[in-house]
């Protein structure tokens, strides 16, 4: 038996697999955590991997928001099935960095039912980062939402924001290209 809960161990496997490069690259870089073990991101879904999906242990993960890493985990092991739309949204709200947010709608918010629906909704929203998480969204569920999805990032694009606009363009970009 270990003499350390579920936690502690995680921090230890990343701690084990950390990159002291990459960390001060990330510092240097404004990264705003506390402690930051430098995983990249195939690293990072090793742990998950080797973790069961378990709601407790990713909101534990998640309420840690002093370790980039444990904010990039948390939605790995978060079982979709189980996460509802206030959780879900909730979760959009404490969301403060863009990788985080990437992580998040890719490796999460898709997987949803009302996944669309949020995306719609954070769309509509005045604070960049949720317009943000809504492009990133809007991306996981282009096969799904194509022609959907383009008055939206058209929007965002003409906007102009610096937190979305390349990401809304971009994704703009992609709908036409695919609609050649």
């Amino acid at each position: 038996m270990s003499d350390f809960n579920q936690m502690q161990t995680i921090k230890r496997q990343m701690y084990a697999l950390r990159n002291g490069i990459i960390a001060d690259s990330l510092r240097k870089a404004g990264a705003g955590y506390k402690m930051i073990f430098g995983l990249n991101l195939p690293q990072i879904r090793e742990v998950a991997q080797s973790l069961p999906t378990d709601r407790a242990l990713a909101e534990e993960l998640w309420a840690d928001r002093r370790t980039r890493e444990s904010m990039l985990l948390a939605p790995m092991i978060y079982p979709a099935e189980e996460m509802d739309l206030s959780t879900a949204l909730r979760w959009v709200a404490e969301t403060q960095h863009t990788e985080v947010a990437d992580i998040l709608s890719h490796s999460l918010l898709r997987h949803l039912p009302f996944a669309w629906d949020m995306a719609v909704t954070l769309a509509g929203e005045a604070e960049p980062m949720k317009r943000y998480m809504a492009m990133r969204l809007m991306w996981n569920l282009l096969t799904s939402h194509r022609d959907d999805i383009r008055p939206y990032a058209v929007a965002e694009a003409e906007r102009g924001d610096e937190l979305t606009r390349r990401v809304a363009s971009t994704l703009v970009e992609e709908i036409d290209f695919l609609n050649e």
